[in-house]
């Protein structure tokens, strides 16, 4: 293991800014709960601006939600090598998931600002509003609304104390009708690099505390609603039952035979969610709401197993006389990252005498929205048993030091390179 004297970036300054951190929004003893354009997330950007500010950056709020912080460099004209994450977090999360991408980025800038190191080009930090999703149930926000990619109606989303996504920003202090204001041109952005904990076991097995990123697996999100129909439990036969919550159970079951069909495949699929109506222990369930989440690096597999998923989606609501809407919330297809960047950074980690495998991400990433306008490349930190959106979410201050030296090195080698 590097000592910290060996390292260029200041290992303590980036330990308290984490600590100090979780303290927003903090949820027991080490979890958090930062929603998307709340105050609390409000907060946070203020905390983290004062350190971008400390790095010589200039820093603003655009109208999506986004906190950029920008580094001036010796052609402002260039476009800009634009690093970050986010600062919003689950609603049962850890400390580490987004801040730490974004924390490891303002120590790098930090660190060329101390070394009076003037970038040919600028430099950008970015927190992205509203990456995790939860709240109005449609993730990547801030990045995909950078790009213009956002989709018709998502303004008129609800949260779950039915105010709109559309209010949510103006009370934060935003604009959505002046979004073009925040829109970056098409080459404005040269490439784009992401630290982010692993969220995955496979550095914690392998006992390496780095890892470089080859792509990203691309989601496929559904919301499925089935109607059947309320009766008194006591008394409706059973084989006269349209029981949507019963559906429910048989498709959640089906997600889970149809990504595990083949022993070894990368698939995952999940239900994590389901809304009942009229949820009464005495009345059979009317409707039954869920969310599918499926996912794989093989485009073409997940294809076939969407529409074997659809398949039995139809049979199972025939089955049980229901009526069901199928609506698809997310979908992308896996996104590789760069290879000149995975150079830099595989170079980056021999220097430092680092092991670092070279493995897929499985959840998305900002970088996921930021891959369609620029190259991109991605360093994995371990997480101890590689649990995350969870309050044990836990990554050491030594290997987030490494990861983040490893970024500092990068970001050097592409400044050098062009």
């Amino acid at each position: 293991m590097i000592l910290s004297q060996n390292l260029q970036i200041n290992s303590e300054r980036l330990r308290n800014w984490i600590d100090a951190m979780s303290q927003i929004g903090r949820i027991g003893e080490t979890g958090v709960c930062r929603p998307a354009h709340s105050a609390l997330e409000k907060e946070a950007f203020n905390l983290a601006s004062t350190w971008m500010e400390d790095a010589g950056m200039q820093v603003k709020t655009d109208h999506f939600g986004n906190l950029i912080g920008r580094l001036e460099g010796k052609n402002p004209d260039l476009p800009v090598l634009m690093m970050g994450s986010h600062l919003d977090s689950q609603p049962y999360g850890g400390r580490f998931d987004g801040v730490a991408g974004v924390l490891a980025a303002i120590e790098v800038v930090k660190t060329l600002n101390e070394k009076g190191i003037m970038p040919e080009r600028p430099i950008e930090i970015v927190s992205f509003a509203d990456e995790e999703g939860w709240r109005f149930k449609k993730g990547l926000f801030g990045s995909r609304g950078i790009l213009g990619k956002l989709e018709p109606g998502e303004l008129d989303r609800t949260d779950e104390n039915e105010i709109t996504r559309r209010q949510a920003l103006i009370d934060f202090g935003c604009e959505p009708n002046r979004f073009s204001e925040s829109e970056y041109k098409p080459g404005s952005i040269y490439c784009f690099l992401e630290l982010h904990i692993e969220q995955g076991p496979v550095l914690d097995i392998q006992q390496k505390p780095v890892g470089i990123v080859t792509g990203i697996s691309g989601p496929l999100w559904l919301t499925l609603k089935l109607k059947g129909m309320a009766g008194h439990t006591g008394s409706v036969p059973m084989p006269l039952r349209r029981d949507a919550l019963l559906g429910a159970a048989k498709i959640i079951v089906a997600v889970n035979e149809i990504a595990t069909q083949v022993k070894g495949n990368p698939t995952v699929g999940s239900v994590a969610t389901i809304e009942v109506f009229p949820a009464s222990r005495n009345i059979i369930a009317e409707r039954a709401t869920i969310t599918i989440d499926l996912r794989d690096i093989d485009l073409d597999r997940r294809n076939r197993y969407e529409q074997q998923l659809r398949s039995r989606i139809a049979e199972i609501c025939a089955e049980n006389n229901l009526e069901y809407e199928l609506t698809e919330d997310t979908n992308s297809e896996p996104r590789y990252c760069a290879h000149w960047i995975m150079d830099i950074i595989r170079d980056s980690c021999r220097e430092l005498d680092l092991d670092a495998p070279e493995l897929m991400s499985g959840p998305f990433h900002d970088a996921l929205a930021l891959s369609y306008a620029c190259d991109y490349g991605m360093i994995f930190v371990r997480c101890k048993d590689g649990i995350s959106h969870n309050p044990l979410e836990y990554s050491s201050p030594e290997d987030l030091a490494l990861g983040t030296e490893v970024l500092y090195k990068t970001v050097l080698g592409i400044l050098e390179k062009k």
